[in-house]
């Protein structure tokens, strides 16, 4: 092979790379396990994924998969499936991902939808790239996001874009930690997420009609199960907000020590061209039948690699499978009775903490589905730590991005904790924080 395409040595293939960048070798990489040990690491992390009675949430949470969901896409013509180019060989497929934009777009309230990125947190990046080709004349590179935004999103999100030289900010916190908009600031995007991080809901309709007063364009950033109750994005303040992510592990993804997971982004029809990603486009051929292909793919496959938007091919195809037929069972009456039940437990959950123990709601505001409450006597690590030794999950501790929160916990209770759960996890706090005392 070497001789037939002219070069010397396989050397040659690589003589675009620096030697300084080169490495020979990998000296600090183990040699490879045997079979008989490799089968027994992974037994052993196996166990590691069994799940203790789970209050945690914080953008992953212990939601009923119904048993359809995933023999449905265990099936080999969904597991083994590739991105769709073939439109005559893949239907399917692409009637599958078509019927997710479907309904994604109906629960946000939006116009159109891509068929799905990595997840919520580069979900949220692809928006704000999005926002800044939609905005080339802005004279800033400055994205506002609400004060408590998800963590590892506005991690996730600088990392992808500051290349770009776009800064990624965050309002100032009320002591509620609800979101104050600044007169000073003229963001060329506002990133809103509803519920926000401690789960408390923001006042979208005014920081919507904020933003596009300062001529930026709105990302929402949303929870898919708290749409079943709440306004869709789409219908926030006047105008509504302009582009829409998330995560979609909500909707059929198991927890799996934190993914993987997908990520869904909506918008408005006069937006489309810059969606980065691949679309689903329903038709008809030339003898009248519907049919279903790829439409508006301007990825770098297609196009210039200067004029694409996205370099998402394949992507979390399996799990948007799992995602539509996870809506397609539940059907907008389950999403709403979920969520519902969700916010009940969860609300049940913060009076009974507050009744019998030394804890209290952090923040008085209104939330949904999850909620701070501080321990005051000790903090949450600790707490987490104590009660993981009576197999229950308590919860995500603050302390890890606010240092000033450390005995704040970000408790949630999902439509699967049952009310003897909900009486042993207070009992467990309850004991810990006397234990303490």
């Amino acid at each position: 092979m070497i001789a037939e395409i002219g070069v010397t040595s396989i050397d040659d293939l690589f003589e675009e790379i620096p030697a300084s960048l080169r490495v020979d070798g990998f000296p600090t990489l183990a040699t490879g396990d045997s079979e008989m040990d490799l089968a027994r690491e992974f037994a052993a992390r196996s166990r590691m994924d069994e799940l203790a009675v789970c209050f945690a949430g914080g953008g992953c949470y212990d939601h009923h998969i119904p048993a359809a969901v995933w023999d449905i896409t265990s099936r080999g013509e969904f597991l083994t499936a590739y991105t769709p180019y073939q439109a005559e060989a893949s239907q399917g497929t692409l009637q599958l991902i078509y019927e997710f934009q479907t309904m994604i777009s109906a629960l946000t309230g939006m116009e159109v939808a891509n068929a799905s990125v990595y997840d919520g947190g580069s979900a949220l990046a692809e928006a704000v790239l999005m926002a800044v080709r939609l905005q080339k004349r802005h004279a800033s590179k400055q994205v506002l996001s609400t004060a408590a935004l998800h963590p590892n999103y506005f991690d996730t999100a600088t990392s992808i874009v500051r290349g770009q030289g776009i800064v990624l900010d965050c309002m100032a916190p009320s002591e509620d930690g609800l979101s104050v908009p600044d007169a000073a600031d003229s963001p060329l995007a506002v990133v809103i997420q509803q519920p926000n991080f401690f789960g408390n809901l923001e006042d979208v309709d005014t920081i919507v009609d904020w933003a596009h007063e300062q001529g930026a364009l709105v990302i929402a950033v949303v929870n898919p199960i708290s749409l079943g109750l709440l306004r869709p994005p789409g219908s926030w303040g006047e105008r509504g907000a302009d582009i829409v992510v998330g995560d979609g592990q909500p909707l059929g993804i198991p927890m799996a020590s934190g993914g993987p997971s997908f990520g869904f982004m909506c918008t408005r029809s006069k937006f489309v061209r810059q969606l980065p990603g691949r679309i689903a486009g329903r038709t008809v051929d030339v003898d009248g039948k519907s049919g279903f292909t790829l439409t508006l793919q301007a990825r770098e496959q297609h196009i210039r690699r200067g004029k694409a938007t996205s370099n998402i091919c394949t992507n979390q195809g399996l799990l948007v499978t799992a995602g539509t037929i996870y809506m397609s069972l539940m059907g907008p009456a389950g999403l709403r009775s979920t969520a519902q039940a969700c916010h009940d437990r969860t609300l049940r959950l913060v009076e009974k903490i507050e009744a019998e123990t030394f804890a209290v709601r952090a923040m008085d505001v209104p939330f949904f589905h999850e909620c701070v409450i501080d321990l005051q006597s000790i903090s949450a690590d600790a707490l987490v730590d104590r009660l993981a030794s009576r197999d229950i999950l308590a919860g995500v501790p603050l302390g890890h991005w606010w240092p000033d929160r450390a005995t704040q916990l970000l408790v949630c209770a999902t439509e699967r904790r049952t009310q003897e759960e909900i009486d042993s996890f207070v009992d467990s706090i309850s004991w810990a924080l006397g234990a303490n005392a």
